[in-house]
C-alpha cells in the first residue's frame, strides 16, 4: 500500500516509516501540518497516518480540510491525546482509526492493514483515461485504442503517476520520491531509463505520443495539441 505519514517527531516518523517499508509498503512522510496537508489533498494514498499536535497545521485541521475536500482515505491518528473527549473529536472530525503513544508497531500494523483491506468506495476512480489510453487501476490493465498493452509492475506504477497528473509537468525528483520510493538522488539514470521503455509500449506503436519530455523540468502525459 502506498501510505503518508504526517509526523513532526523524528524519531517516530522514522520508526513508523522504516517498520511499514519492511512490510512492502511505500510510504511518503511529512513533518508539518502545511507538508501534510498538501501531500494529502494532492496525491493518492491507502492509509494516512497523522499526528494531532503538528508545527503549522493541526492533524484535526488536516483531516477536517481533506474529508471537506472530498479525500475519503481512511486515516488513523497516532498521537498522545488519549483523553476520550480526544478520541471522539479525532473520529468526529473524519478520523478512521485512534491509536495512542506510545504504541507497539504491531498493533499500529494491524490498524493500517485491517483500513487496507476495506473495500473502495463506489465513486472512488478506479479507471483513469488520457486521450485513448485507458489505465483499469483495479484489475492492473493497460490498452490504447482498444488494444491491450503489457507492463511490468514498476512500469504501471510510472504511468499511473503520470496519468493521476496528466496535463502537468512531472519532475525526475517526484518520479523518484513517488515511484521508486527514493527520497535522495540515486545517481542513476532509471527514470530515464524507464520512460523510455514506457514510451516504446505506450506510444511508438500509435501514431500520436502521450508522454511528453519538458525540457529542464521533466515529463508530461498529454494528449498532442
Amino acid at each position: 500500500m502506498k501510505i503518508l505519514v504526517i509526523e513532526d517527531d523524528a524519531e517516530t516518523a522514522d520508526y513508523v516509516a522504516q517498520g511499514l517499508r519492511e512490510e512492502g509498503h511505500v510510504v511518503s512522510h511529512a513533518a508539518t501540518g502545511r507538508d501534510g496537508l498538501l501531500l494529502a489533498a494532492s496525491e493518492s494514498f491507502d492509509v494516512i497516518i497523522v499526528d494531532r499536535r503538528l508545527p503549522g497545521i493541526d492533524g484535526l485541521s488536516i483531516v477536517k480540510t481533506i474529508r471537506g475536500a472530498g479525500v475519503k482515505t481512511p486515516v488513523i491518528f497516532l498521537t498522545t491525546m488519549a483523553g476520550v473527549d480526544d478520541r471522539v473529536e479525532g473520529l468526529e472530525a473524519g478520523g478512521d482509526d485512534y491509536l495512542v503513544k506510545p504504541f507497539a508497531f504491531s498493533e499500529l500494523l494491524a490498524r493500517v492493514n485491517a483500513l487496507g483491506r476495506r473495500p473502495p468506495l463506489v465513486d472512488e476512480q478506479t479507471v483513469l483515461r488520457v486521450a485513448d489510453l485507458e489505465i483499469d487501476l483495479i484489475r492492473r490493465k493497460v490498452a490504447r485504442n482498444g488494444r491491450t498493452i503489457d507492463l511490468q509492475p514498476r512500469e504501471f506504477r510510472l504511468l499511473e503517476y503520470l496519468a493521476r497528473h496528466a496535463g502537468r509537468v512531472v519532475t525526475r525528483t517526484m518520479l523518484l520520491e513517488h515511484v521508486w520510493d527514493f527520497h535522495f538522488d540515486p545517481k542513476t539514470n532509471v527514470v530515464e531509463t524507464h520512460i523510455s521503455r514506457l514510451r516504446a509500449k505506450v506510444d511508438k506503436p500509435f501514431d500520436q505520443e502521450l508522454i511528453h519530455t519538458v525540457r529542464g523540468a521533466g515529463y508530461s502525459l498529454h494528449a498532442p495539441g
